[in-house]
């Protein structure tokens, strides 16, 4: 349906405000999209990196050093409920916190300028991001990063490229937190994205599947570290029953397949249309949606545990790395129903982890089971302490011992 045709069925519907709320958003979600023939790495960066030669910090490998580590982040300039930037910042902290430095890079293809005061207000007045020392720059092409820096992390793919450039012998390291091919169809963003893990870099990744992919698949080596809860914003606070559920939705995220799930969510409201649907992650007010819900938009990371502690299921999909947010939402005594694979099983393996096939109709009678459980509090108690234990302290041992190590070795030799 073109914008038209849906500007005059939400005039016909919903009254000349609400439609015009409606069209508006939804010119925003379509002028943000990347307009064809362009991508999210510079075109010379693109260019200029011939990873069918081996680099200076292959052929001439920096001398081994673990103490006082000057560190470069480069990475795409961060929003207040980006997960994958929360995560990136959170061990950002950990190197401060033992003891190296940390400048970070904000990288961008837009042409819209970079507004760096926005991001430090929004890091400093956003709950889910950590307070770094370390400086925040925009990356300017002409000057690169600082000479004498000695270890630099890529974050996105197309943050590999300028990494790569760097014209010294720096460390490279790869901070993987999806297979990020697959975020496109088969075509050129795809292949750039899938060089780089042919750069030689070494990897740290999101959990074992993807660390595993990565080195079997492209022979990138690497470490990973375990998925863990942040107990600041996550516990189990309702001790009742609960008779709602959520969704997890974020339509422009493919990967998160919010059309399968409206599937979903569609057979469980035909089914029992009194059960409460909850959508967290993004506003769907732009999106057809055949039932109602209760449209929660993007909440501040402070804000979901209450919604969260209202649900006894929670619809979580995630169709290459699997998402923070099932650990999370378990924490908060909702049980997390997941597509199953190894994208899932690999990375947390849980009793109180539902995995279910991808059939709209098996995770519609699942969620409905679950809401209907005769042992649904106790259940919910239960997996919530199943995970008390696990904390982000643990992923970031694991995550400064495997960069200590890699900076005492030296790189890597990656078959080419």
């Amino acid at each position: 349906m073109s914008l038209f045709s849906r500007a005059v069925t939400s005039l016909k519907s919903e009254g000349p405000r609400q439609a015009a709320s409606r069209v508006f958003n939804r010119l925003a979600i379509d002028l943000n999209t990347n307009k064809p023939g362009e991508s999210l790495v510079h075109p010379d960066d693109a260019v200029a990196v011939d990873w069918t030669v081996p680099a200076l910090f292959e052929t001439d490998p920096p001398q081994p050093v673990t103490e006082n580590v000057k560190t470069a982040w480069i990475i795409s300039p961060p929003g207040r409920t980006s997960g994958g930037h929360q995560n990136a910042f959170r061990f950002m902290d950990f190197l401060e916190k033992a003891g190296h430095s940390v400048t970070v890079y904000f990288y961008t293809t837009e042409s819209k300028p970079i507004d760096l005061a926005a991001i430090r207000l929004m890091l400093q007045t956003t709950s889910a991001y950590p307070d770094l020392r370390g400086e925040l720059r925009i990356y300017d092409q002409a000057v690169g990063l600082d000479a004498d820096t000695q270890a630099i992390f890529a974050t996105g793919w197309e943050t590999a490229y300028p990494a790569h450039r760097h014209p010294t012998n720096a460390r490279r390291f790869y901070f993987t937190q999806d297979f990020e091919p697959a975020f496109y169809a088969s075509g050129s963003d795809y292949v750039l994205a899938e060089n780089t893990y042919r750069f030689g870099f070494h990897g740290i990744s999101a959990g074992k599947w993807l660390s595993k992919k990565l080195t079997d698949d492209y022979g990138m080596p690497g470490d990973h570290y375990d998925y863990a809860v942040d107990k600041q914003h996550y516990s189990f606070t309702n001790t009742s029953r609960r008779g709602e559920v959520l969704f997890y939705a974020r339509p422009p995220t493919s990967r998160r397949a919010f059309e399968f799930g409206r599937l979903v969510l569609t057979e469980l409201h035909r089914l029992r249309p009194e059960i409460t649907i909850n959508m967290v992650g993004w506003d769907i007010s732009p999106y057809w949606v055949p039932f109602p819900y209760v449209n929660h938009t993007a909440l501040d990371i402070s804000q979901l545990n209450e919604v969260y502690n209202r649900c006894a299921a929670g619809l979580i999909l995630s169709l290459t790395n699997m998402s923070l947010l099932p650990m999370e939402v378990m924490s908060s005594g909702v049980v997390p129903v997941v597509n199953d694979g190894p994208n899932t099983r690999e990375i947390f393996e849980s009793p109180y982890m539902d995995y279910q096939p991808l059939s709209p109709g098996a995770m519609a009678r699942r969620m409905i089971e679950i809401v209907d459980d005769a042992r649904q509090v106790e259940h919910a108690r239960e997996m919530a302490e199943s995970v008390a234990r696990i904390d982000w302290a643990d992923p970031g041992v694991m995550f400064i011992e495997a960069f200590d190590r890699a900076m005492a070795e030296g790189p890597s030799t990656m078959a080419r």
